[in-house]
């Protein structure tokens, strides 16, 4: 693809950015030239504009190792061993990379990031696809993956957690707002939320949940120690724990939302060492008989 004046002004760009654009950069130039120019310039901004305008290509950037202040790639960026990058990191398609990626910007790929070490993002971190980390990950602010989100270690992000699909965590998980997760959401260690915690189909802990407001999901609840939250326990199956089930100070401990009354007893069973205090619906069955220490192995 080859920009030209008429070509950009298709686009109804801002008139600031076009007259820079017709200063620096020459007609018929290269879609990723145009992107790398406007990066080295510092105009980051005027590149996201443009590569949301004109999307992703099927390019491959191909490296043993990236280090940069930013890097804007309309397609695919592979990268033998690490990636660290001061500011932004943004694909049009994927991100790959071997070992780590550290990033004091936002990350952005426009499909999925698979990294064979651990990832650390100062800002932001989106992917329109998959999320896999062979080690851990850390986000300064929110985490949003618009397909399955898969870590060996834990996952730590100061804001909000969205996944469109399923997450398997393999320690612990700790959101520093609130999570939700559209499938199965497993977490191998300890599940803390400082707002609610919401799956679409089942959430199976190793150890602990805890969260600040609200825990739903649209099956069952199953955690290897307790269940602790200050709002609403809601299970559209069996609620299950290794210790105690203790929702919030008026609120209350619903388990069978999705299945009839008649059947609580086989599709509704709540399980805990006590019968928690303000079950609202489901079976009380006692204590958990699974083994809480391998409820959860990722």
């Amino acid at each position: 693809m080859e920009f030209t004046k008429q070509f950009l002004r298709a686009k109804n760009p801002c008139a600031m950015g076009f007259r820079w654009f017709v200063r620096n950069i020459d007609d018929g130039v290269g879609y990723q030239k145009a992107l790398d120019t406007l990066v080295e310039a510092g105009r980051i901004e005027d590149a996201l504009w443009l590569i949301k305008a004109f999307g992703p290509t099927n390019d491959v950037l191909k490296l043993d190792s990236l280090e940069a202040d930013a890097v804007i790639f309309a397609g695919t960026i592979e990268v033998r061993s690490g990636i660290d990058v001061s500011g932004m990191l943004y694909a049009g398609r994927s991100i790959h990379a071997g070992g780590g990626i550290r990033c004091g910007g936002s990350i952005t790929a426009g499909e999925d990031i698979r990294a064979g070490g651990s990832i650390f993002c100062g800002e932001h971190l989106k992917t329109g696809g998959n999320l896999r980390a062979d080690w851990g990950i850390d986000v300064e602010k929110s985490l949003t993956c618009g397909g399955d989100l898969r870590i060996a270690w834990d996952l730590n992000v100061k804001d909000t957690i969205e996944v469109c699909g399923g997450a398997v965590i393999g320690q612990d998980l700790i959101a520093g707002f609130s999570l939700q997760c559209d499938k199965n959401l497993r977490v191998g260690g300890h599940l803390q939320a400082a707002d609610s915690v919401r799956a679409g189909q089942g959430i199976q802990v190793g150890a602990s949940i805890e969260a600040a407001t609200h825990i739903e999901a649209g099956w069952g609840i199953r955690a290897g120690q307790f269940i602790h939250v200050q709002g609403a326990i809601k299970a559209g199956e069996s609620l299950s724990s290794g210790e105690d089930i203790r929702a919030g100070e008026g609120y209350g401990v619903f388990a069978g939302l999705n299945v009839q009354e008649q059947s609580w007893d086989c599709c509704a069973q709540v399980w805990a060492q006590q019968l928690p205090e303000g079950l609202r619906s489901g079976h009380f069955s006692g204590p958990s008989p699974f083994d809480g220490g391998h409820a959860c192995a990722a």
